[in-house]
C-alpha cells in the first residue's frame, strides 16, 4: 500500500488533457475529504466526480441490493460516458457503517469491485483505496483484471 503522491502521465484518451476522475466512495463525511485529495493528486485532475452510498464496495461486490447496484453504476456510467473520467477509484475505509467489516473484508469487497469496474472500462485506469483509522488513504494491490 502506498499514500504518495503518483506521477504518472498528464494526458490521455489521444493526448487530450485530462479533466475527470471519478468515485465510488462511502457516505461517511470522515473519508470524503482525505479520499478528495487524494484522487486530485493521484489523477492530476481539476475535477472529482463522486458517488456516495452506504458501504457501495460492500454493495456492488455483494450485489443484493439491486436497485442501488443500478443506481452506482449508472452515476458512473455518466462520468465515464459524459465526463470520459480518465480514473476510477473504489473505496473502502475503517468504521463502515454502510458495509461493516475488518480491513481484509473491506479490502476483499474493494478488490471485487475493482476487478468488475476494469473488465466494465477497461480503457479506464481504475484503483482500490482504503482509508484506515488515522483517516489516511493507502492504495491497495488488485492483482487481474
Amino acid at each position: 500500500m502506498s499514500a504518495t503522491r503518483w506521477d504518472g502521465p498528464r494526458v490521455a484518451h489521444g493526448g487530450a488533457l485530462k479533466k475527470h476522475c471519478t468515485t465510488e466512495n462511502g457516505m461517511d463525511e470522515r473519508v470524503q475529504r482525505p479520499v478528495f485529495e487524494y484522487r486530485l493528486d493521484r489523477f492530476d485532475v481539476p475535477c472529482v466526480d463522486t458517488t456516495t452510498a452506504p458501504g457501495p464496495n460492500g454493495v456492488l461486490s455483494k450485489r443484493e441490493d439491486e436497485s442501488t447496484v443500478k443506481a452506482i453504476l449508472k452515476c458512473v456510467d455518466v462520468s465515464v460516458n459524459k465526463h470520459d473520467t480518465f480514473g476510477i477509484a473504489v473505496v473502502g475505509h475503517y468504521d463502515c457503517a454502510g458495509n461493516p467489516g475488518d480491513e481484509a473484508r473491506q479490502n476483499a469487497d474493494t478488490r471485487h469491485v475493482v476487478r468488475f469496474s476494469r473488465a466494465s472500462y477497461s480503457d479506464r485506469n481504475v484503483i482500490g483505496l482504503h482509508v484506515n483509522d488515522q483517516w489516511v488513504v493507502e492504495e491497495i494491490e488488485v492483482a487481474g483484471f
